[in-house]
């Protein structure tokens, strides 16, 4: 015998005995709970690495500052220079990260601990 379309069809409605029941009509299929934004959680870690970037950053400009004026004597003054730089891209990430936890933990409009990688905490 041949399958067609309607023999399958016919053997697939004749096993199923579920019961359906009708929808309400003024049920249009959405939840409240589909639209309440959990709050976030605080990446302790990522805030804790910030505050070292911000620190080691500081430490390095502040530091590469007092080779490049003299105050703190060296043999060669121009190797001072990579000093300011390496700190000042230390510092620009932990100012950035630090600045939107604070924000966040303020409550001002348009910061969220969700700008602030987790590293998949």
């Amino acid at each position: 015998m041949k399958a067609t379309r309607g023999n399958m069809l016919g053997a697939a409605t004749s096993n199923n005995k579920v019961k359906y029941s009708r929808l309400a009509a003024d049920d249009d299929g959405y939840i409240d709970l589909q639209f309440k934004k959990s709050q976030p959680k605080v990446p302790y870690k990522a805030i804790g690495l910030a505050i070292f970037l911000f620190m080691i950053g500081s430490s390095l400009i502040i530091f590469g500052a007092l080779l490049l004026s003299g105050t703190i004597m060296v043999e060669h003054p121009d190797r001072t220079i990579p000093v300011i730089i390496i700190g000042v891209l230390v510092f620009l990430p932990g100012f950035y990260h630090l600045r939107i936890a604070y924000y966040a933990a303020k409550g001002y409009r348009g910061y969220s601990y969700d700008d602030i990688p987790d590293f998949g905490d």
